[in-house]
């Protein structure tokens, strides 16, 4: 069946929008048909423009063709001709093509420039999706970006990639204690913390490195109290209200804690769902001091007020609401402007 006839399938793609800027380097054309014929390709490339970088027109070899496919589908992994150009370069190249696109993905990490290392490694996973050593370097790589980028929206995208990367490495390595290393480092970023207690302990059944056992050890003390928050919210999101509240309720007075938002959340929905109508009121307000733009809480409050006759205060925090969706539309409208 010929490659250019399939259709194709739509990955899932969180940080695409921040690297396909760089595919405006390349412009498209066609390979003579005589070209097609010798490399004996035409059944992959008849009709498909293959990329050629604008600051190198001239000296077109095979290599180069398959360097420049596999940086644009690592810039955009559902690209148009995504199968054809994989097809291209596994069968000229055969998966060994992927070592020393890690190889380069790596040294351009080292430079700091994270978004070609990305590219790289994104390239590789899709021309060898069983490749471990692709999964770890694409996590680590979406790590450093978060952690020297900036905005919610770009920091949580490549979080949650570089969490998704090390979930799939430690299924597809359960024996490499870096993967769980990285993936507990994660799950502790996220605010998972029963999961990175979980993954830590897995990492120090794993690791033979001292160093790095005393510095996941160190965390795992840490973790301790975090760990007990989290059981409070998992018990008010099962509906076990009470049992909720008597954890939560202990860390009101204590400033290492009453400070995270979510601790008044849950239990001001806890209070809401047993009765305490004043209660909840006075923790939603507690969140919206920490976290003014928190959309569920103010929704939570108009719900309240509502049902208390409070019609003014209902009233008002239905306009907070509009005036924060309006904020957000126009923050999007200005990124996707940017982008452009």
């Amino acid at each position: 069946m010929n490659v250019e006839q399939n259709e194709v399938q739509m990955l899932k793609d969180r940080i695409g929008e921040y690297l396909m800027p760089h595919v405006d380097q390349f412009v498209f054309d066609e390979l003579s048909e005589s070209y097609l014929a010798k490399a004996e390709i035409a059944d992959i490339l008849t009709g498909v423009p293959v990329p050629i970088r604008k600051t190198a027109m001239t000296g077109l070899s095979t290599l180069v063709i398959a360097q420049n496919m596999a940086f644009i589908i690592g810039c955009d992994i559902n690209f148009k001709y995504r199968d054809q150009y994989v097809a291209y370069i596994l069968r000229t190249f055969t998966k060994e093509f992927v070592k020393p696109l890690l190889n380069e993905g790596v040294e351009a990490a080292a430079k700091h420039d994270f978004d070609y290392a990305c590219i790289c490694f994104r390239g590789a996973l899709l021309l060898d999706p069983s490749s471990a050593d692709a999964l770890y370097c694409y996590g680590r790589a979406c790590k450093d970006s978060y952690e020297s980028g900036e905005g919610e929206e770009y920091i949580g995208r490549y979080k949650a990639e570089s969490l998704e990367a090390f979930e799939k490495l430690t299924l597809m390595k359960p024996d490499f204690d870096m993967g769980f290393y990285f993936l507990g480092y994660g799950y502790l970023n996220m605010g998972l913390y029963v999961k990175a207690k979980l993954t830590f302990e897995t990492f120090l059944s794993l690791s033979n490195s001292d160093e790095q056992k005393e510095e996941v050890s160190g965390w795992l003390e840490k973790l301790a109290e975090p760990v007990k928050i989290e059981e409070g919210y998992n018990h008010i999101l099962a509906g076990r209200f009470a049992d909720g509240i008597a954890v939560l309720s202990a860390y009101q007075e204590d400033a290492r804690f009453n400070t995270w938002w979510p601790l008044w959340y849950y239990l001001g929905i806890a209070a809401e769902e047993t009765g305490d109508g004043t209660e909840a009121e006075r923790c939603y307000l507690q969140v919206l001091k920490l976290s003014p733009s928190n959309l569920e809480t103010m929704e939570r409050l108009v719900s309240y007020y509502e049902g208390s006759g409070a019609s003014a205060q209902a009233e008002k925090y239905r306009q907070k609401i509009e005036v924060v969706k309006h904020n957000i539309e126009l923050d999007q409208a200005e990124k996707s402007s940017s982008l452009s």
